[in-house]
C-alpha cells in the first residue's frame, strides 16, 4: 500500500501544470514507469485513463472520491451555471474537503478506507461553526464505524459502495444552532465581507486601516444570525463562477475535479486538449 502514496501526487495541479508548461514531470513519468503497462497504451489520455482504473479498483484516495462526488452530485445532477463546488475551504480549526452550494450549502467530509477517523469528530464541530448541513462520505468498510460516531447527532452519512455510486445511510438535519458569527467572517475574503456589509447597510466603516478589519466584523457581527449566514452563503456561492461549464463535458471524467479547481489549467486548456490527444514520448 505504502508504494501507491504517489499516485496521491499524480492528480494534482503540480503535476499537470508541469506537463502541460515544461513537457515533463518526474511523478508522472514515475506512476507511468510503475502502474502503465506501456503496450497497451500510446496516448496520454490512455495513460490517465488506466491510472484512475487503478484507483478505482486498487487504491480509492482522496482525489478519486472527490472526483466521483463532483462527477455524480454536481455534473450528474446540477447546473455549473447555479451550483458552486469549493474545495479544502478553511474552517475554524479544520479544512472542509468538499462543499456545495446551490439552494443550500452541504459541506462533505471525505474519510476513504485509507484514512484515520481520529479527527473526525472536531472537524465536525468546526464545520457546524460555519455551515448548517454537514455529511460524511466513507467507504462500506468504515460504514459501521461512523454510523456510531453520528448516532444522536444532526450529521449526514453517504457511502461509496463497491460499485463506486454514493448511497444515502443517513440524512442530514439542518442546524443553525452552532453558527459562529466569528468562523463565518473569518471564512470570507475581504471583497466578500464587504459585500455583504455594504449591501446590509448601504455604507464601509471609515476608520484607519489598522482597525477596518475588526469594524467590519463589528457590523457584521449585528446581522441576525440567519440572515447573516444566509448572506454567507451567498457570497460563498459567487466563487469558482468561471466559464468551465460550455468546455468542461469535453475534460474527460478523470480529470474533472482537477480542471475545476484549477484556473491555470484552465487557462491552458487547448494545451490540456493536444496533451491529452499526444503520444506519451
Amino acid at each position: 500500500m505504502n508504494n501507491n502514496f504517489i499516485l496521491n501526487r499524480f492528480f494534482s495541479q503540480v503535476t499537470f501544470d508541469n506537463a502541460l508548461n515544461i513537457g515533463t514531470n518526474s511523478i508522472y513519468d514515475e506512476c507511468v514507469k510503475q502502474y502503465v503497462d506501456k503496450t497497451n497504451v500510446e496516448t496520454n489520455i490512455e495513460i490517465i485513463e488506466e491510472l484512475y482504473h487503478y484507483l478505482q479498483k486498487n487504491y480509492r484516495n482522496e482525489y478519486f472520491y472527490k472526483n466521483t462526488l463532483f462527477n455524480k452530485n454536481i455534473i450528474g445532477k446540477h447546473s455549473l451555471n447555479t451550483t458552486t463546488a469549493l474545495t479544502e475551504v478553511p474552517i475554524h480549526k479544520s479544512k472542509a474537503d468538499f462543499i456545495k452550494i446551490n439552494g443550500k450549502a452541504v459541506v462533505y467530509e471525505i474519510k476513504t478506507e485509507l484514512d484515520s477517523l481520529e479527527r473526525l469528530e472536531q472537524q465536525l464541530v468546526d464545520y457546524y461553526k460555519a455551515f448548517t448541513n454537514v455529511y460524511v462520505i466513507t467507504s462500506e468498510s468504515n460504514e459501521d464505524k461512523v454510523q456510531k460516531m453520528l448516532t444522536g447527532t444532526n450529521v449526514g452519512l453517504m457511502v461509496l459502495t463497491k460499485r463506486n455510486q454514493f448511497s444515502e445511510r443517513k440524512k442530514a438535519t439542518e442546524d443553525y444552532s452552532l453558527l459562529d458569527k466569528e468562523v463565518m467572517f473569518k471564512v470570507l475574503r475581504k471583497e466578500e465581507f464587504e459585500a455583504i456589509i455594504e449591501g446590509y447597510y448601504d455604507y464601509l466603516p471609515e476608520t484607519k486601516p489598522v482597525f477596518y478589519y475588526s469594524e467590519c466584523f463589528l457590523l457584521f457581527n449585528k446581522i441576525p444570525l440567519r440572515k447573516a449566514h444566509e448572506l454567507f452563503v451567498q457570497e460563498l456561492k459567487k466563487r469558482n463562477k468561471l466559464d468551465v461549464q460550455n468546455y468542461l463535458e469535453h475534460v474527460p471524467y478523470e480529470l474533472r475535479f482537477l480542471v475545476y479547481f484549477s484556473q491555470s489549467i484552465q487557462k491552458n486548456y487547448q494545451e490540456l486538449s493536444r496533451f491529452l490527444k499526444n503520444d506519451w514520448r
